[in-house]
Order: structure tokens, then C-alpha cells, then sequence
């Protein structure tokens, strides 16, 4: 889909500057283009165009009447387009706040185009409405059953999808990241539809285990094929609650003919609590049997600092929403920044996660960040489409100066 196909609408009060914004995206060959004064009038618009919402909706903060904030927040309730982009001039740090609310209310956000505005501005963050887009998955409206995810689990209709890690130094390809896809009813479903369920009707034990297992199977086929890829597989809070989880992953991984050091239990920020016993057993005795601990979705949490003094973590993952961005946003570069001089005191690898552009994969290699991972190297993909996703993976090279 080429940017010319994109549907926009442009919410600014002040006529010049909207007008201009128009010419601009006339100039890159757009040709639905709509327009609205304030928020309130936007509002109306896009309730009319509501079977045929815009792609983007490029808003300006400051509006009379109803505020740029308070119009995405009415945006993301009524789910009246696909993505937001900004447009201000305002303090980065305002930005940087409205962005995270906007993916908190569940609205993409292609990021903020700085006024004045230009065509490149422009185009630079309209391309980001298909590069940042995941393209494998259709996620249905679904009424999920304790019935239909039994019946899942025994069918097979769970399996293990991979999204490649490389090296950013090296560009080489050195794991992979199992995520969990469920094949149902013709559709490809995403683990935000599922996994709560699964946990709260006592199944994530099982669940667990199996793809665990499907993925040593797959990185037994990878290693007969001569690739050698670190494994690394998420697990739940309540998968730590069992004292025998560690002995259960150990014998599930070996009977596949994987060694533990060859696999990276991941476990996101949020679900670790400090003061489980059970989990620091389970999480301990992991990392003595060789296991790797990644620390995932790291900074999205209340309690980073706590967990890092407390778990045996050998990895830590930077979240993708302080990696979007922060190649011109400071207060994120910031964050990365220090992410990565904590981790190189803890001796930590670090993996920087949604890396979609090549600007960021450079500012990650002149920061010194060791591992990348996000659709710039590849999207998750089943099992049998790894190794030529890998043969086709090219070492981004750095952008040319503008003449």
C-alpha cells in the first residue's frame, strides 16, 4: 500500500496553517483529505465517516473549546480512525505524555510532526502507518469459551510464531522470541484475546508447556539445518507460583534436545512480585540449571529497580515505547540511555524491542545497545518461514545525509 492510498483528516484551528497542511499533503500525492476547524466539528465529521473511517487523523493540540486531549480521548472512545499523528509545536515533554495516553485509550500513534510543517515532516511520519503495522494477524471479535481453549489446546490450534533478534554490532541473526498465535476459525489470533482466559480458567500451566515444547521443536529442525538460535519463551506470573516449574522446563527442554543455556525464560516487569517466595524459588533455580532471565516490557513497570536487585536476570529488554521515538524525542532517548548504562553495570545483555527504522537501529548502535528486535528485521512468523526470513534479513545501512 503506497502512501498515496491514505485517507487524512487534518483537525486545525488556525486557517493558514490548515491550509497549508493540505498543500502539503496534496504535494505527496494525497487525495482524501478531510478537514475540520476544533474538535467538535471533527467529532461530527468523523461520526458521518464512521463505515469509511480516515487511515490518520493529524490533530493539533491546541484547539478553542475542545482541546486537542480531550478530541483523541473522544477519538479512541468512539474508535473513529486507525491512527493519530500530532501536530505542535509544543513542549516535548507534553507530547511525549499525550502519545503515551493515546496508546493507553488503544489508539496507534505514528508520532508528532513538528510545526512548522513540511512535506518531509510529513511524509517521514505517514510512512509509519504501514511500516509500524503488524501484518500477519486478523484479530475477530471473539466469545472465547473454557470449551473452545480446551478444544484449542488438544487440537493443536496454539502454536509458537518467531520474531528474530539481531545482533546490532554484527547484523547477525542470534534468537529468536516465541510468541504464542492461536489458529481459530480462519483467523490468526493474538495473545491479548486469549491469555487472561487462559490464566483465569487455571489452563496457563498447560499452555505454557506446550509451547515451550513446540518451540525446542522448532529449534531442533533450525540446528539440523546448521542455525544456532537462542530460544527465548515467555511464561506467566502464576507459571512461577509451582516450586516444580524449573525441574518441569528442564525436562521438557533436554527431552527435546535443547540445553537450558541455550533458552531465555522472559517474564514482563509487571507480573514479577517482589515478594513471592515462590516465584524467586521457581526464577532461582531456572538460573542454576542454566537457564537464561530476561526482564521484559523493562520501564513499564512500578518496582524495575527491586526486581533487578532481587532476580538473577541475565537480560533486559527495553520496551518499544521508549525505542519509538526517542531518536528525536531527548526525554526517551534519555531513558535508553540509562537503561543501558544499568544493564552494562549489571552486566545484563540488553534487547531493544519494536525497532521499526533504520534511524533507530544507529542511534541503538552509537548508544551501544547489543541486541535488536521489531519489524525493521522482521515480524513474527511461523516456524517453517524463520530460516528464509533469516537468509533475506540485510544489515540496515546507515542513512544518507540529505544533499
Amino acid at each position: 500500500m503506497q502512501l498515496t492510498s491514505l485517507s487524512v483528516m487534518v483537525v486545525e484551528d488556525h486557517a493558514f496553517q490548515r491550509r497549508v497542511a493540505i498543500r502539503l499533503l496534496e504535494e505527496l500525492g494525497l487525495t482524501q483529505i478531510s478537514e475540520a476547524a476544533d474538535g467538535s466539528s471533527a467529532l461530527t465529521l468523523l461520526e458521518q465517516l464512521k463505515t469509511t473511517p480516515p487511515d490518520v487523523v493529524l490533530v493539533d493540540l491546541d484547539l478553542p473549546g475542545m482541546d486537542g486531549i480531550e478530541f483523541i480521548g473522544h477519538v479512541a472512545a468512539r474508535k473513529l480512525t486507525r491512527a493519530i499523528a500530532l501536530t505542535s509545536a509544543l513542549d516535548p515533554a507534553l507530547l511525549n505524555t499525550v502519545q503515551g495516553m493515546a496508546r493507553a485509550y488503544g489508539l496507534r500513534v505514528l508520532g508528532v510532526v513538528e510545526k512548522p510543517l513540511t512535506a518531509a515532516k510529513l511524509a517521514e511520519t505517514l510512512t509509519q502507518f504501514h511500516q509500524a503495522e503488524e501484518p500477519a494477524s486478523v484479530e475477530p471479535q471473539l466469545e472465547v469459551h473454557h470449551d473452545s481453549l480446551r478444544a484449542g489446546l488438544g487440537g493443536g490450534e496454539f502454536e509458537p510464531f518467531f520474531q528474530p533478534k539481531a545482533a546490532i554490532d554484527s547484523g547477525q541473526i542470534v534468537g529468536v522470541e516465541a510468541l504464542a498465535r492461536w489458529r481459530h476459525r480462519g483467523h490468526i489470533v493474538l495473545p491479548g484475546h486469549f491469555i487472561g482466559m487462559i490464566e483465569r480458567e487455571n489452563l496457563i500451566d498447560e499452555f505454557t508447556e506446550r509451547m515451550l515444547e513446540a518451540a525446542c521443536r522448532w529449534h531442533g529442525r533450525w540446528a539440523a539445518a546448521g542455525v544456532e538460535l537462542k530460544l527465548s519463551v515467555n511464561v506467566s506470573m502464576l507459571n512461577l507460583l509451582h516450586v516444580d516449574a524449573a525441574d518441569r522446563y528442564q525436562r521438557i527442554v533436554m527431552d527435546n534436545g535443547v540445553k537450558p543455556r541455550d533458552v531465555i525464560i522472559e517474564v514482563t516487569e509487571s507480573s514479577v512480585m517482589s515478594e513471592a517466595a515462590h516465584a524467586l524459588n521457581v526464577l532461582a533455580r531456572l538460573r542454576l540449571k542454566g537457564f537464561g532471565l530476561s526482564i521484559d516490557d523493562f520501564g513499564t513497570g512500578y518496582s524495575s529497580l527491586a526486581q533487578l536487585s532481587q532476580i538473577p536476570f541475565t537480560e533486559l529488554k527495553i520496551d518499544r515505547g521508549f525505542i519509538s521515538g526517542a531518536v528525536r524525542q531527548p526525554r526517551k532517548r534519555a531513558v535508553v540511555e540509562t537503561s543501558l548504562d544499568l544493564a552494562r553495570k549489571l552486566q545484563l545483555t540488553v534487547v531493544a524491542e519494536g525497532v521499526e527504522t533504520v534511524e533507530e537501529w544507529q542511534m541503538l548502535a552509537e548508544l551501544g545497545c547489543q541486541q535488536a528486535q521489531g519489524f525493521l528485521i522482521a515480524p513474527a512468523l511461523p516456524g517453517g518461514e524463520l530460516l528464509a526470513a533469516i537468509r533475506n534479513w540485510h544489515y540496515p545501512e546507515p542513512p544518507r545525509p540529505a544533499a
